[in-house]
């Protein structure tokens, strides 16, 4: 479900005015030279995970005539470094799963980058229900855009955030992936489903596509 232009404008004034009205940016980060072919193998091996492992998200039947994830072209304009802004009380809330259940989550910062001239802004969340984790791996950050239920999953994907405890990050939009719920059985999986207020006014043409063919309508 998107959030409407003006319902996105006002929770950027929030959080801006919850951080004393200052905000730190993630900037754009030039690709590594070797970053192409790092891309090119890491979604090589996550096919093969998705093909052969045996807790793959692909049901069982499925397995045999996979060939392969579909990806938007690597595109370097989506990627960053910078900080993640803390709350200094984060904010506890459910999250709503793919199943309908709800999982014990909290606002723990927030992350504000430029993209062709707009200001965008991300809420990062950690899941209270899992063991704490350090460096990024312990942040959770999920996110629609204008692809969301029409190229990508209906409930939004996930991208990683990359560094060492209190930064700096990486934030490359090109690793953006699908939840697993988006492609094995329901009742195996219970995916977080992105909240509204992460819907990003614009399409992020990077990272994992579909299968929209599995996407359900979800809030």
């Amino acid at each position: 479900m998107a959030v409407s232009r003006f319902r996105w404008l006002g929770l950027a004034a929030a959080v801006l005015a919850s951080c004393g009205g200052s905000r730190t940016t993630m900037t754009p980060v030039p690709p590594p030279s070797s970053w192409a072919a790092e891309l090119r193998h890491d979604r090589a091996a996550r096919d093969e995970s998705f093909r052969t492992h045996p807790d793959s998200p692909l049901p069982r039947a499925a397995r045999a005539a996979f060939r392969g994830l579909d990806y938007f072209d690597p595109d370097p304009a989506w990627r960053y470094g910078g900080a993640v802004t803390p709350y200094a009380n984060p904010d506890r809330f459910n999250v709503v799963t793919t199943a309908g259940e709800t999982r014990p989550a909290e606002r723990w910062g927030y992350v504000t980058f430029d993209h062709d001239g707009r200001v965008l802004t991300l809420q990062v969340y950690r899941l209270l229900d899992q063991q704490n984790r350090t460096d990024g791996a312990g942040l959770f950050l999920p996110f629609k855009d204008a692809t969301t239920g029409t190229v990508t999953y209906a409930a939004g994907r996930y991208v990683d955030l990359e560094g060492t405890e209190g930064g700096p990050f990486t934030l490359d939009f090109n690793r953006a992936y699908n939840p697993s719920c988006a492609y094995g059985e329901p009742e195996r999986f219970q995916c977080p489903v992105t909240p509204a207020e992460n819907t990003l006014p614009v399409a992020v043409a990077a990272g994992e596509r579909g299968p929209v063919s599995r996407a359900r309508a979800v809030p």
